[in-house]
């Protein structure tokens, strides 16, 4: 198994902000709000003393892992003849504090009302103000009012006067960029015997192959009875559908699958060179092929 690192194109917070943008102006405008600024940056006293008009501050000041939306496993699929193991995402928590800057502390406390409520009415962000990336990511969660420190210390670091503020949490899936894949599956070993007796001592080649049953929709075949007729050797499935034959000289073999219930399946394989994969009809598929062929036949 070896590690595959890829990372992905992430721009996941400016996207974020982009589109809380887009929802706060759209909700506000909605009830008279107009020319209302959205600012990221942190509300300092610098920063507030620039302000010309109605503002409306998002300042990120935490990031951290969700832990209790954190994931155990990750997800598998099959590439390059193996398994390739992802592992879980990050379940990361964005917070914001959100205070908002008018002339008047009532223009104020309007502002800040209007937007507690629009930001209690989405439990989760509409994918319509989100950047396709971020939207591909999947749901995105609002918490509402959950302040990550006292709110003293907060305004001591960022150099501002204190303000009501609310804080917006927002969880995010970031998807990892790393990848463990696992080599192809040997299904063929090739074992060299020398016989005990015999004046030659020539070299024996033997071999050690193996292969799936499985159903038309891929799904694995387990306790299946699988045999080589004419060498006299069986075996079974295991759950994942695998089987292997030890000690089976080279050549051309009949390979024989039946399930517990009676279905058969056969191929001819050449060791070396071929896997043996055999495909057997579901019972399902069985049933409808037995419904299909009782069915009348039309005249013409």
């Amino acid at each position: 198994m070896g590690l595959v690192i890829d990372v992905p194109l992430n721009t996941s917070l400016a996207d974020l902000d982009e589109g809380l943008r887009t929802l706060l102006k759209r909700e506000l405008s909605h009830h008279g709000f107009e020319g209302v600024e959205i600012s990221f940056d942190a509300p300092s006293r610098e920063w507030s003393g620039k302000l010309t008009g109605p503002t409306v501050s998002l300042f990120l000041y935490d990031l951290r892992e969700a832990l209790e939306q954190a994931e155990i496993s990750g997800g598998q699929r099959r590439g390059n003849g193996g398994p390739v193991t992802t592992p879980p995402d990050l379940r990361l928590e964005a917070t914001y504090a959100i205070t908002a800057w008018s002339n008047a502390v009532e223009d104020e406390h309007r502002l800040l009302s209007q937007l507690i409520a629009i930001l209690h009415a989405y439990r989760e962000l509409p994918a319509d103000v989100l950047d396709e990336r971020l939207a591909e990511a999947g749901t995105i969660e609002t918490v509402v009012g959950r302040p990550m420190e006292e709110k003293a210390d907060f305004w001591s670091a960022v150099g501002g006067h204190y303000k009501p503020s609310v804080d917006l949490a927002l969880r995010l899936s970031i998807r990892s960029g790393a990848a463990f894949v696992r080599g192809p599956e040997v299904r063929t070993q090739k074992v060299l015997m020398a016989p005990v007796e015999g004046a030659g001592r020539a070299m024996v080649e033997l071999y050690r192959f193996g292969g799936t049953v499985h159903d038309e929709v891929a799904r694995p075949v387990p306790n299946a009875w699988v045999a080589m007729p004419e060498s006299g050797a069986w075996t079974s499935t295991d759950s994942r559908g695998r089987f292997v034959f030890d000690r089976v000289r080279p050549g051309v073999h009949r390979v024989l699958a039946r399930t517990v219930d009676g279905a058969e399946v056969a191929a001819t394989i050449s060791i070396p060179g071929e896997n043996a994969d055999l495909v057997i009809d579901s019972p399902e598929a069985r049933a409808n092929a037995r419904a299909n062929e009782s069915q009348p036949q039309s005249s013409d």
